[in-house]
């Protein structure tokens, strides 16, 4: 639940999206809000220093009792709040930190097992589980006429879980800057030390090195309309099994490839823009997913507004098992190692006065069996949450 925040300008040869006009600054926020297509619009450093803060509040419904065998009905409850700075260092550079801290509690589950009518049901944790997570992240960025190059070097650390990442992203345009290529690449080192409290684990510490890159390219089409395709890909060594679920026994490599792709147009009359993105997943393991979202960002003068849905299935991993055959090399009763249906239904707002920006969002997102899947395979610890967060930031000189 890691939260990003950029700043980012337009720069593009076209005269309607260069000039001040009325349409240049609707398409701007309508476009420039939007964070995959941010490193295709920045070309320059922040005009101004920007502080904020933001708090989300994130609640799982309680497990169905129907579904309970033994445990507590309560799942996670997770309280985040995000502090960030951005300012621009000379004429060519800007600074950005970014700190978090994330409170969760409740309980999850450990395993699943078959109750008296010979359905699976789901033992959960039986006391309630405490953690707190800390994330501080640094990013330096470079501005040219033609791109802008970043680094960051973040540290996240939790009662049981440290891990360290850099990543390096470069964005550069054509001659005509109607089209920019992007470029990233990232290196995380993990360490997973688990507490030995509420239930038996069976190991003191592993580690987990992970690795990624990506590819995209962004093209304007025309004075209202952006596209974009990307292309990346993940590569993880090491311990990736869960050390508080029980019997659960993962490979330890996990390679992952993502095809996504999105599309932008804005409406002059109706002064808004239509969001429309895909984004295709495979991995080694066996699972694949698809992910559709379309959203109507409406500029209302300053100030924006964006309901959104978001469609996403998935296929369940090759050992992926409700009931441990021990037989098998690899085994996990993770439902988010399932095949499940899932939908978000959001509302995003963003309210400007004068140099604050006050921002709101709330999304229920719900899930489902997919298909007709046996309620054998039926993954019975399913989770639906609500999501909710506010925020504030301010600009100056």
């Amino acid at each position: 639940m890691v939260a990003i925040k950029q700043t980012s300008k337009m720069s593009t040869s076209d005269p309607i999206l260069t000039s001040n006009t009325p349409l240049a600054r609707r398409l701007g926020v309508a476009l420039a809000s939007l964070p995959i297509y941010q490193n295709a619009l920045a070309d320059a450093p922040p005009a101004f220093t920007e502080v904020g803060i933001r708090y989300s509040h994130y609640d799982e419904d309680a497990l169905s009792e129907s579904k309970l065998i033994f445990g507590s009905r309560n799942r996670y409850d997770i309280d985040v709040t995000q502090l960030w700075f951005e300012t621009p260092v000379g004429g060519s550079w800007s600074v950005a930190m970014d700190v978090q801290n994330d409170s969760m509690s409740g309980a999850s589950p450990w395993f699943v097992g078959t109750n008296v009518d010979g359905q699976p049901g789901v033992i959960m944790s039986g006391a309630s589980i405490h953690d707190n997570r800390v994330e501080v992240g640094v990013t330096t960025r470079y501005f040219w006429a033609d791109g802008n190059a970043g680094f960051n070097v973040s540290q996240s650390k939790e009662d049981d879980y440290e891990a360290q990442s850099v990543s390096f992203d470069v964005a550069w345009n054509s001659d005509d800057n109607s089209r920019t290529w992007t470029a990233s690449a990232s290196s995380s080192n993990d360490t997973v030390q688990p507490v030995k409290e509420n239930i038996p684990v069976f190991i003191d510490r592993e580690g987990l090195d992970t690795q990624s890159t990506y590819f995209g390219v962004s093209q304007i089409l025309s004075s209202t309309a952006i596209a974009r395709i990307g292309l990346g890909y993940t590569i993880s060594k090491g311990y990736l099994s869960d050390p508080y679920k029980l019997n659960d026994t993962r490979p330890d490599t996990h390679e992952r490839v993502t095809l996504s792709g999105g599309y932008r147009h804005y409406f002059i009359e109706q002064r808004g823009a239509l969001q429309v993105d895909y984004r295709y997943y495979n991995d080694d393991w066996g699972s694949n997913s698809h992910t559709v979202e379309v959203a109507w960002h409406q500029d209302i003068k300053q100030h924006s507004l964006k309901p959104y849905v978001r469609y996403y299935r998935q296929d369940r991993a090759d050992f992926f098992q409700n009931i441990a055959d021990l037989s098998e090399p690899f085994f996990a009763d993770d439902y988010r190692l399932s095949a499940y249906d899932a939908t978000t239904m959001g509302l995003h707002g963003f309210y400007q006065l004068g140099d604050w920006r006050f921002e709101a969002q709330v999304e229920r997102y719900t899930t489902s069996a997919t298909g007709s899947i046996s309620s054998v395979d039926t993954a019975p610890a399913l989770v639906d949450f609500w999501r909710g967060t506010v925020g504030i930031s301010w600009r100056f000189d």
